[in-house]
């Protein structure tokens, strides 16, 4: 692996805000079906005990799978993902992915002991600032954590403390669940490297010795004059070969994976005092203007706007 992604990784996901809310806790027997889809929210399962199968439609022009999950895993679909939960390997039809079937009981300790039992608890993502769900675009669009991989070894101990959380009342879920989940989702997201599961995405193309090097370049330069053509000489490739990987790698074209680094780089500037049209030129516009149109259409906000909102986050944070 290359020697940048903890680096990469860690500049990726600084500052990134995410609240968990609880949707339910509890256990599935015989038959069911079980899915967070179709609320146009980023949401978790967590397997608390048993085995389950999570089913996954064709999308994108990737071929639908079915994966096998056990106590300790942990789902984290970044996308209002068409999905599934269920005890059988077999998925359901095309197109009943969101159906729900099967009641979901408190946890209890004899149901526990029953072979086909599942203890589950789902929920919902929500991120602060609109550059934090325009930075999923560098993510894969779902994540599974694996109770048994070796980079996730100091997150067991907070998916074991959510498993106690979840015993303690089985009537009234702690609301302790939701703040360890959202802490849980970061430790995984610092691990995606170690991730041999990973759809398209940022961390696909840090495996990529003919890659790693340019991500490591624009984002120490994003003021160079980076264009699709200088982009693919750096990686020492043909411009349609060079496009054609780098989409199937990140999952989105090179210009708008450099627009969304500069972004990412130019919010942080702003947020520290930066201003605008310094952190225009650091990032390569020339015209303030152009600057402030790229920064509204990925963040939803101008850049003096987000930087005003920085300053008095700040104040209120010094405050308390």
């Amino acid at each position: 692996m290359p020697s940048q992604v903890d680096a990469f990784s860690a500049w990726l996901i600084e500052g990134l805000e995410v609240t968990s809310t609880l949707f339910h806790v509890g256990q599935y027997c015989g038959a069911w079906q079980a899915s967070t889809s179709g609320h146009r929210r980023a949401s978790f399962h967590l397997i608390l005990h048993g085995r389950c199968w999570l089913h996954l439609p064709e999308r994108a022009g990737r071929p639908a799978r079915s994966v096998a999950l056990a106590a300790g895993d942990a789902v984290f679909l970044l996308d209002d993902v068409a999905h599934c939960l269920s005890p059988h390997a077999l998925p359901p039809a095309a197109g009943a992915e969101h159906a729900r079937h099967g009641a979901m009981t408190p946890l209890d300790a004899v149901s526990l002991a029953a072979p086909d039992s599942l203890g589950l608890a789902c929920g919902f993502f929500e991120f602060k600032s609109g550059l934090d769900g325009l930075m999923l675009d560098l993510l894969p669009d779902h994540v599974i954590a694996r109770h048994d991989q070796p980079a996730l070894h100091g997150a067991r101990q907070i998916f074991e403390l959510i498993r106690a959380e979840a015993h303690l009342d089985p009537h009234t879920p702690s609301p302790l669940i939701a703040r360890l989940t959202s802490l849980l989702f970061l430790y995984t997201l610092r691990a995606l490297d170690s991730n041999d599961e990973l759809t398209p995405c940022f961390w696909a193309l840090l495996r990529r010795p003919a890659f790693a090097p340019l991500v490591a370049a624009i984002v120490a330069e994003p003021g160079r004059r980076w264009t699709t053509a200088s982009m693919a000489d750096f990686a020492h490739m043909s411009r349609a070969r060079f496009c054609k990987l780098f989409a199937e790698l990140c999952g989105q074209p090179p210009a708008q994976f450099l627009t969304l680094v500069r972004m990412k780089l130019a919010a942080s500037m702003l947020s520290t005092g930066t201003s605008m049209p310094d952190a225009a030129e650091q990032v390569g516009y020339q015209s303030e203007s152009a600057f402030a149109q790229a920064f509204k259409r990925v963040t939803g906000v101008q850049p003096g706007a987000w930087r005003r909102a920085a300053s008095g986050d700040a104040a209120l944070a010094a405050l308390h």
